[in-house]
């Protein structure tokens, strides 16, 4: 109870601070042009606000949710996987940084869709455009929302007010309706983190965004340098760490049977995460269970841990199994994985281990398919247009090009190591592994005797998340209120109204995406992956011919926007008759849906550009002499 007050004290400080930056950035709002500042920071970001807003948005809840989590399951592969992130800010900053500068301060436009809608007097392509981010930052808004809360429910679990009023809200929301699958502890840290989030960005607007991001990133950075040394500690250094991993095998996954020994007057409840034992055999449960008085429970999901080495040193933490020592194990039914299961040192070599796929989790081609994917995804996302729009001169994005690069190296490469011990010191995990970033900061602070860091690192992953979705909530909230409501309906508009208007549409928005995180779906990493990829699919292309080519016209940058959309649409939904899932695409010739993506909305802008009227010279010289 003492340590999980001490990480949370720390937490709470961490948060109070947050929203002293967003009451400095609401008087900065009262002295300047509201939607100007509130939407776009007036254009006024330095180098080090810029590179470390830039790079928090950028990292998102997945690389300290969702990243980790593939790590643990997969193992040292992820190197590969994550390999080009490193060069995000170089293609994107390189590529389309100063000229969307350039091109937003020529047309005064404020919003993604102004620069599209502006670059071709088309309103038509800037409610598409406007369509296209709502859409696709829903889904990433609800990643992020689930990513926050499992993060909230690792700090808060060893606080026991917390708990009682989980089961207070538990009580309420009751059995029925579209609440009662939530388990009571993820819902009350939702709503936690939703009104957090939604009411520092609602009243600080863009600066609180930038300014908390600064601090967020900072965090970030000085969150991981701390872990990384914990973690090589406690796990007896990199070298043996590797040798234990090198012994493991993937976790067989399946249902048991459990039955009390000894009859009870009542029912008894088996929560999930309970580490059972059936001889030598060691299961841990992945969902809760309830055993009937006098009954049994039959088809309870359970992992069972394999490794023979991993087994013996399980069996011999007793204490790991004293809690419910009164359960019968019977009726065992766990399959193998489909790639590393007969293959010890799957988790330090390549494809790695997988339970879907019988090629492995990243084949080469894959890999290289990964490659590209994650430094064109980063390149093609309106968040970080919107970044570019608002640096002060082309001295900030040269250095800041260096500084988010550094950035990236100091967490992506450390996070891999720090998540190869988790495999060793936090076994099991793989039924709720997007949870493991803050389960493995509880347990090295709590083991290293300083429980009151955990607050500050369970920080890194929080910041990270928050500096996501308070952007994603500023995007959607200009889409609707500029780009549709003020351009399109209401260009008169007194800007007291349209104040009211953007902070009722910023709660509006987080409201929804609570509701809709209530029950997200599983795998956080693949939400992510499949907004973030969409995204760059459909804009990356129009926005680079916008920029760049003095033919383009707006019905060609839309071809390629909607064929761009269609095309990597497909091929996810092709996925739920090939593989059975949306999240699991049909990858044609081993690569990666946002590559066909690309290839057909650059193909669709170029063809559009060729075949349609050429665009009004007028608006060639305006942006090109």
């Amino acid at each position: 109870m003492s340590e999980g007050n001490a990480a949370l004290y720390t937490f709470l400080v961490y948060i109070l601070v947050v929203f002293g930056l967003a009451w400095l950035a609401n008087k900065l709002l009262r002295e300047r042009s509201f939607l100007s500042e509130y939407f776009l920071g007036s254009r006024s970001l330095g180098i080090w606000a810029f590179a470390l807003t830039f790079a928090a948005t950028s990292a998102s809840g997945g690389s300290f949710t969702g990243f980790p989590s593939k790590i643990y399951t997969h193992g040292w592969v992820l190197a590969l996987w994550i390999g080009s992130y490193m060069v995000v800010p170089i293609c994107m900053m390189g590529l389309i940084g100063k000229r969307i500068n350039q091109v937003a301060r020529i047309a005064n436009s404020i919003t993604v869709p102004d620069v599209l809608r502006d670059r071709f007097q088309s309103p038509a392509f800037g409610l598409m455009a406007t369509a296209l981010i709502v859409f696709f930052m829903i889904f990433g808004l609800v990643a992020q929302f689930k990513a926050g809360s499992l993060i909230l429910k690792t700090l808060l679990g060893s606080v026991d007010f917390f708990h009682q009023t989980a089961q207070s809200l538990g009580k309420v929301v009751g059995e029925k309706g579209y609440f009662a699958g939530a388990p009571p502890d993820y819902l009350l840290c939702l709503m936690i983190f939703g009104l957090v989030v939604v009411l520092y960005t609602a009243y600080g607007g863009f600066h609180a965004v930038v300014w908390t991001d600064v601090l967020q990133g900072l965090v970030m950075v000085i969150g991981v340098v701390l872990l990384l040394p914990l973690a090589l500690s406690q796990v007896g250094g990199l070298e043996r760490a590797t040798r234990q991993l090198a012994q493991m095998l993937p976790p067989e996954r399946g249902t048991a049977t459990l039955q009390l020994e000894q009859q009870a007057a009542a029912d008894y409840a088996v929560p999930a995460g309970v580490w059972l034992r059936s001889g030598e055999k060691v299961l841990r449960t992945v969902d809760a269970a309830l055993i009937p008085a006098g009954g049994r429970a039959a088809g309870v999901a359970v992992l069972q841990i394999v490794t023979p080495e991993e087994v013996e040193r399980l069996l011999a933490e007793d204490e790991r199994f004293v809690a419910h020592a009164g359960v019968r194990v019977a009726d065992i039914a766990t399959a193998p994985y489909a790639y590393g299961a007969d293959k010890p040192g799957s988790y330090v070599g390549g494809p790695g281990p997988s339970r879907g796929a019988a090629e492995g989790f990243l084949p080469l081609s894959l890999a290289v398919s990964f490659f590209f994917m994650w430094a064109i995804a980063g390149t093609g996302q309106p968040s970080n247009f919107v970044r570019l729009m608002a640096f002060n001169s082309t001295r900030t994005l040269r250095f800041s090009m260096c500084t988010v690069a550094l950035h990236y190296s100091l967490i992506y490469f450390p996070l891999i190591i720090i998540f190869c011990c988790a495999r060793i010191l936090l076994p099991g995990m793989e039924a709720e592994s997007d949870r493991i970033m803050p389960a493995m900061v509880v347990f090295l602070t709590d083991n290293a005797g300083v429980a009151w860091l955990g607050g500050l690192l369970v920080a890194a992953p929080f910041a990270a998340v928050m500096s996501t979705v308070d952007s994603f909530l500023l995007m959607i909230s200009s889409a609707l209120v500029r780009d549709v409501y003020q351009r399109n309906l209401r260009s008169d508009i007194a800007e007291a109204r349209i104040r009211r208007l953007s902070y009722l549409c910023t709660v509006c928005v987080g409201v929804g995406a609570v509701v809709a995180s209530v029950n997200p779906p599983q795998f956080l990493q693949d939400i992510i992956v499949y907004a973030g990829s969409g995204l760059a699919a459909c804009f990356l292309g129009p926005m680079v011919f916008a920029l760049y080519w003095p033919r383009a016209t707006a019905a060609g940058c839309m071809a390629g926007m909607a064929g761009g959309f269609l095309a990597h649409l497909g091929l996810y939904a092709a996925g739920i008759w090939v593989n059975g899932s949306f999240y699991v695409p049909l990858r044609v010739l081993n690569m990666d849906p946002i590559l066909w993506g690309l290839l057909v909305s650059f193909l669709a802008t170029y063809l559009g550009g060729k075949l349609s009227r050429e665009p009004d010279a007028e608006l060639v010289r305006r942006y090109f002499h």
